[in-house]
């Protein structure tokens, strides 16, 4: 060994390995040896450890804690004299503050010398250490938050090497306290939310080759997550060709993206490609194999039978142990009730209403801005630049929520007004489907990647593809529907199909996004459904509609008893079947 090998290289080298030898037994033995230089590294070679003394404090830390101190003062006498408000005195202070912690962790980090213990554990990465925690040890402790998550203005100026004073431990023992419950509540939460993922997709198996999808996913370089370009487009098959800027085909529609097609990206610098998507899939029942790409378990073309849905299940339901309660900042005001960690994943799965909403222009036209000092709130109001159709919209914002529009602004139908989460239904009403698929896997996918959790767009999309496979009736027309009955899109256009070849009306309805709880408990068979809430109402409902179960998912076949379809030969024994059945308008057994 010639170098430091971290965690992230171990994996490196892992992967290198089953690239290069396509042999399973070799990279076993590989990652053998690898464990056996560890143990030798832990054990025969003396291990690790560090004390107290490893953990070495700066010069001049007091000197620089004081000046900060003074700076204090200064804010707080501007605001006795009036002239900065409560919340500005609260923000100042807390900014300076925090600039001053990490002022003084990069400086004790810095003063570290490379053959130091704590040095070399953090600097693995492969333990639980982190420069966080090298910073309360030798550094400052610095600000601490309380149990509701509002962080407490007097800052911990001690170390834990020096020693915490009373009242510095009794402030930060509520909110480490905290810390502590939510780690045991949140593992409950994170094995649920896997329940109900698994319910409403595992019945997402990739059944077909192509189903020549007509429409694909924007990956652009120029949004939000448009650095991980390379990462979202990896393992996906192109809708059309990638081109340069002189107009030379770099791959082609329907190839593979691999390591050379990401290499030909990078180097031409492609701000934009299009690939096949599960979001796009024009499969009626699953997924096809172009819409899925590799199967990320093999590196290899998914085979017919892999169950996408649970393999999406499982790769966003185990890491949501991981993914911490943290405060978040928005426009520099530190609010409580701004969700995140699960909790923000959970609602966003769920279809909820944020607590903190940002509302959206619904028609495009000019912003006029005012203030209601006496109720803390801005009044928006959009007024149509269209003057055939003018139309005027009034929105009250609280001044908690920092605007990101301007008094005189043109604004665009879809724009978003200020700081917060937007809400799926209002997204999906104003803007389409189409955006409000890719907001939620955009959002969801911010709070994993903030924690440092890599995950594949695709599994998002797998799950949210499932989510908003629904229609709302508005109008049954001659259908066998009711009125606000809630179907799924293939039951919907099979009845309206059966009714116009008839000669009568079709029904008319609405695309819904549904939480994935909702989701699992309208899914088209009643035995999954019954399995996994509400089972009275669920069988009641069945019960009532006459409803045949086609045996298509996973947990309907294992509740009777019989081999779960994940190999193309059961998918072809029961699902050939079950489509004949179905062409000569007759239930599959």
């Amino acid at each position: 060994m010639n170098e430091d090998v971290k965690a992230a290289d171990v994996k490196n080298i892992v992967v290198k390995a089953i690239k290069m030898f396509n042999d399973n037994a070799k990279v076993g033995e590989l990652i053998d040896k690898i464990k056996e230089i560890g143990f030798w590294g832990t054990t025969v070679a003396g291990g690790l450890s560090y004390s107290v003394f490893d953990c070495k404090i700066i010069e001049g830390k007091d000197e620089i804690i004081n000046n900060s101190q003074k700076e204090v003062e200064g804010i707080e006498q501007n605001y006795n004299e009036g002239l900065l408000t409560l919340d500005e005195k609260r923000r100042y202070s807390n900014k300076l503050w925090i600039e001053t912690t990490e002022k003084l962790a990069d400086m004790t980090w810095d003063a570290l010398d490379d053959e130091n213990p704590v040095k070399i554990i953090i600097k693995s990465g492969g333990a639980r250490a982190s420069r966080e925690q090298l910073k309360q040890l030798s550094a400052m402790k610095g600000l601490v938050v309380d149990p509701l998550g509002k962080i407490i203005e007097v800052p911990t100026k001690s170390n834990y090497r020096e020693g915490l004073s009373i009242f510095e431990y009794v402030i930060s023992a509520r909110g480490a306290r905290k810390g502590l419950t939510d780690s045991a509540l949140k593992t409950a939460d994170a094995g649920y939310l896997t329940r109900r993922l698994h319910d409403v997709a595992h019945d997402m198996i990739v059944r077909y080759e192509d189903c020549n999808a007509k429409h694909g996913l924007v990956v652009s370089a120029s949004d939000e997550r448009g650095e991980k370009l390379k990462e979202r487009i990896r393992g996906r098959y192109l809708l059309e060709d990638i081109v340069s800027e002189k107009g030379e085909v770099l791959a082609k529609a329907g190839e593979l993206v691999d390591e050379n097609v990401e290499k030909l990206v990078a180097d031409h610098d492609i701000k934009k490609v299009i690939v096949r998507s599960p979001l796009f899939c024009e499969s009626k029942h699953g997924i096809c194999q172009k819409c899925y790409g590799i199967d990320l378990s093999t590196n290899h073309i998914a085979n017919i039978g892999v169950p996408a849905g649970v393999l999406a299940a499982q790769s966003i339901g185990e890491p949501g142990t991981q993914l911490t309660m943290r405060v978040r900042h928005f426009g520099g005001i530190v609010i409580s009730d701004v969700t995140q960690g699960l909790p923000r994943v959970e609602e966003l799965f769920e279809t909820r209403t944020p607590k903190i909403v940002s509302p959206i222009a619904e028609i495009t036209g000019k912003v006029s801005i005012q203030e209601d000092s006496d109720k803390d709130t801005y009044i928006v109001k959009i007024t149509s630049t269209d003057e055939s159709n003018a139309q005027e919209q009034e929105f009250i914002i609280p001044m908690s929520q920092k605007l990101k529009v301007k008094d005189g602004d043109l604004v665009a139908s879809g724009t978003a007004l200020s700081e917060g989460y937007l809400d799926v239904h209002d997204v999906l009403t104003i803007k389409g489907l189409k955006a409000a698929q890719l907001y939620l896997v955009d959002e969801i996918q911010k709070v994993y990647e903030s924690q440092g959790i890599a995950i594949h767009d695709k599994h998002f999309e797998v799950i949210v593809r499932k989510m908003s496979d629904k229609i709302i009736i508005d109008d049954e027309g001659d259908t066998g529907f009711i009125k606000d009955e809630i179907v799924s899109k293939i039951r919907f256009e099979e009845e309206n199909k059966k009714v116009l070849a008839q000669g009568g009306k079709p029904a008319v309805g609405k695309v819904s996004i549904l939480g994935i709880t909702r989701a699992a408990i309208y899914t088209e068979s009643w035995l999954s459904a019954a399995s996994f809430e509400q089972t009275t109402s669920v069988l009641s409902a069945a019960a009532i509609k006459g409803q045949v179960e086609d045996l298509l998912g996973l947990k309907e076949n294992v509740i009777i008893g019989r081999l779960i379809p994940v190999n193309k030969e059961l998918i072809d024994k029961y699902y050939t079947k079950f489509v004949n059945k179905y062409a000569n308008n007759q239930p599959a057994n």
